[in-house]
């Protein structure tokens, strides 16, 4: 048996997911971006053991993370025979992510600020 050595969330990496979870994020891709951030590339079995996740729940994260276009999977073939396996890292660093996701939250609230001055205007016209 390999003895492989892989890093795993620490009190802060457990704040900053729920945090993350706070701003609307799903708590396995909040995890996953986490774990990332620590990380230079790493498997999908290495997010799975060092933020506590199971493999489907790693595979439905780390397709979300594609979709946002924050990460890069590249393949790297075993030695031998068998299938290659993909490695993961993020594709830009975390502040641009965090960034993105505090303009994406501005965005929302003055959507819902306009939506409660609209309902204020009809209230008001129909008095």
């Amino acid at each position: 048996m390999k003895n492989q050595s892989v890093s795993v969330f620490d009190i802060s990496d457990e704040e900053f997911a729920e945090t993350l979870m706070g701003l609307g994020l799903k708590r396995n891709v909040a995890k996953a971006l986490t774990y990332l951030k620590n990380v230079t590339e790493v498997t999908s079995r290495q997010i799975e053991i060092g933020s506590d996740m199971r493999q489907p729940e790693v595979s439905v994260a780390v397709r979300d993370l594609k979709g946002f276009k924050w990460i890069i999977v590249r393949e790297e073939k075993k030695p031998g025979k068998g299938r290659p396996f993909k490695l993961y890292r993020l594709d830009r660093d975390m502040n641009s992510i965090i960034n993105e996701l505090e303009r994406e939250k501005l965005d929302e609230l003055k959507q819902m600020l306009d939506n409660i001055q609209r309902l204020k205007q009809i209230n008001f016209n129909k008095s």
